[in-house]
C-alpha cells in the first residue's frame, strides 16, 4: 500500500510539474482525457526507471570490469536464479503497465447510458453530423477559404492562428452530459478525434463505430481528421462548442426550425430554374472542392465543363454519382432532390447544354 501511494504521488507530482508545457498533452476537459494523461505519465516514469537501471548497471559492469583493470572474462551459463529473475521482473513490470492501460481502454469503450447520440460521417473532406435524438443534421466544413490559405499572390487576408481549425458549422453539445458519437464514412477511412476530450475513433465505410465524451468545461475545442484520407486530409477540422444546457436548448430549437424550413419536398414538381438554383448550393457544398467552382477540375478530378458524362445520357450521369468511380466516392447519401438538382446544375452550366434531371429519376435509379 505504501509503494502504491508513493507511485500515485510521483505521477501527480510529475503531472503538476509538466502542466502547461508546450510539449505535453492539451489540458484535459473530460475524465477519460485525465486518465490518459495519468497513464502516459505513469508509463513514462516506468520507462525512465527501467532505462536508467538497465543502462546504469550495464555501464557500471563495463567500466568496473574492463580489461585495463586486470579483469578477465569468465564464461558462465544455466544459472537458474538469473533465468527466473529476468523472466519474473519483466512480467511484473508489464503487469504494472497493463493494468492501468486496460482500465482506461475499458472506460473509453463504455458508451452506455449516454444522454444523446450524434452520428459523425466522414466525407472527402468534411464531416456530416446527425443529431439522432433531435431530428436534424448538418455538414461541417473548413471555414477559411482556400485562396486565403494558399495565398500564392500574397494579397489575401492575413490568416489567424486557427485558420486550419475553423469550421462553418461546429458541433454543439451541453456541458456535463455524456455524448455518444457514432462514426462511419462515405468513402475512405477517416478518424474523428478531439485531443482535449481524449477521443479518437476511426470512421470506416460500411461500419458503425462508437465512442463518447463528457465535457466538464464550457469552451471551444478543436481537432482534426487523424487518418490520412486523401489530398485534402489537412483541411478536415473538427470543432466542438461546449455550452450551457440553456444555450444548447435554444440552439437545438433553432436548428430544428432551420431543418424544417430547408427540407426539400420530393413530391414537388421542380422547375428547371429551381433545380439549377438548388443544384448550385449542393455543388458548392459537395463538389467544388475537387471539380472547382468553375467546373474545370484538376488532378485526379476531371472537368465537368464539356465532359461526355455531363453532356451525355442522363442514366450514365446518375449511375456515376450513385456508384462512384476511381477517386470519386458514391454520393448516395444525398437526397433525391439534391442529386437531381446538382446533376441539373452540372448539365446546364459552364457551356453544357443537356437535359435536366428530375427527383423521380433519381428515385427510380436507386431501386
Amino acid at each position: 500500500m505504501r509503494w502504491s501511494r508513493l507511485g500515485v504521488g510521483a505521477v501527480l507530482a510529475a503531472q503538476e510539474a509538466w502542466a502547461g508545457a508546450i510539449w505535453t498533452f492539451q489540458p484535459p476537459v473530460t475524465g477519460i482525457a485525465r486518465q490518459i494523461e495519468s497513464l502516459h505519465t505513469w508509463l513514462m516514469l516506468v520507462i525512465f526507471v527501467v532505462f536508467f537501471l538497465v543502462f546504469g548497471f550495464m555501464f557500471y559492469a563495463i567500466l568496473r570490469h574492463r580489461k585495463s583493470l586486470g579483469h578477465e572474462a569468465k564464461p558462465f551459463h544455466e544459472n537458474t536464479w538469473v533465468e527466473i529473475l529476468w523472466t519474473l521482473i519483466p512480467a511484473i513490470i508489464l503487469l504494472g503497465m497493463a493494468w492501468p492501460a486496460a482500465s482506461v481502454i475499458l472506460a473509453q469503450k463504455n458508451t452506455r447510458d449516454a444522454d444523446f447520440t450524434i452520428k459523425a460521417t466522414g466525407f472527402q473532406w468534411f464531416w456530416s453530423y446527425d443529431y439522432l435524438d433531435h431530428g436534424f443534421g448538418f455538414k461541417s466544413k473548413l471555414a477559411t477559404p482556400r485562396e486565403q490559405i494558399e495565398n500564392f499572390r500574397g494579397t489575401a487576408e492575413e490568416k489567424n492562428r486557427h485558420y486550419l481549425l475553423e469550421v462553418d458549422a461546429p458541433l454543439v453539445v451541453p456541458v456535463g452530459k455524456k455524448i455518444r458519437i457514432l462514426t462511419t464514412s462515405n468513402d475512405v477511412i477517416h478518424s474523428w478525434g478531439i485531443p482535449a476530450f481524449g477521443v479518437k475513433q476511426d470512421a470506416i465505410p460500411g461500419f458503425i463505430r462508437d465512442t463518447w465524451f463528457k465535457a466538464e468545461k464550457i469552451g471551444t475545442y478543436r481537432g482534426q481528421c487523424v487518418e490520412l484520407c486523401g489530398k485534402d486530409h489537412a483541411f478536415m477540422p473538427i470543432v466542438v462548442n461546449v455550452v450551457s444546457q440553456a444555450d444548447f436548448a435554444k440552439w437545438t430549437a433553432q436548428q430544428q426550425a432551420l431543418a424544417k424550413a430547408a427540407k426539400d419536398d420530393p413530391n414537388k414538381v421542380w422547375s428547371r430554374d429551381e433545380l439549377i438554383v438548388r443544384g448550385k448550393q449542393v455543388y458548392e457544398a459537395n463538389c467544388a472542392a475537387c471539380h472547382k467552382s468553375n467546373g474545370v477540375g484538376g488532378g485526379a478530378y476531371p472537368a465537368i465543363a464539356g465532359s461526355k458524362i455531363a453532356t451525355g445520357a442522363k442514366a450514365a450521369h446518375i449511375e456515376l454519382v450513385l456508384v462512384g468511380k476511381n477517386a470519386m466516392p458514391s454520393w448516395v447519401a444525398l437526397s433525391d432532390v439534391e442529386l437531381a438538382a446538382v446533376l441539373t446544375y452540372q448539365r446546364t452550366s459552364w457551356g453544357n447544354q443537356a437535359d435536366i434531371v428530375m427527383p423521380a429519376e433519381i428515385r427510380a435509379a436507386r431501386k
